[in-house]
């Protein structure tokens, strides 16, 4: 059994698609496509004899599906992420544990835990009260009185 030109393109094509899932470059996509679009026409009868002529056009091709790819890849990774670890809680809503004194530290409970905190304004906070985190100083917030 021979293997034709177009199965080994087809598979080269596979196997750099495969390639991308682990290594999401937008590289190996543009090689997989050159190879799959390049096995699809050296089933044409002029083609499938010249291996010269079918490695041109697996390298424009491959050349032209990077360009694209470039782009697509640009804007997919240009999405900003949201914040994660404790810079995930500026921004939230807790309340007072502990009073924090004035230019001092308290404690505050966000979303079920309870964290060190001072106050923006250098300003007493009594127990009990509402506020919002503004910002992270180290492990402590600094958070703002909710009137």
């Amino acid at each position: 059994m021979q293997i034709l030109p177009w199965q080994i393109w087809m598979i080269l094509g596979i196997v750099f698609i495969i390639i991308e899932i682990f290594d999401p470059a937008f590289f190996f996509i543009s090689l997989g496509i050159g190879a799959i679009i390049t096995s699809l026409l050296s089933m044409i009868p002029f083609l499938g004899n010249s291996v010269p002529l079918q490695i041109f056009i697996f390298a424009v091709l491959s050349f032209i599906s990077f360009l694209f790819m470039r782009k697509l890849g640009k804007k997919v990774l240009s999405k900003p992420g949201g914040n994660t670890n404790v810079y995930a809680l500026k921004g939230q809503n807790g309340f007072v544990t502990k009073e924090i004194p004035a230019e001092g530290k308290g404690y505050v409970k966000i979303g079920g835990e309870e964290w060190p905190a001072i106050e923006i304004d250098n300003k007493a906070v009594e127990l009990g009260a509402k506020v919002v985190v503004e910002g992270i100083e180290g492990n402590k917030v600094i958070v703002r009185r909710i009137p």
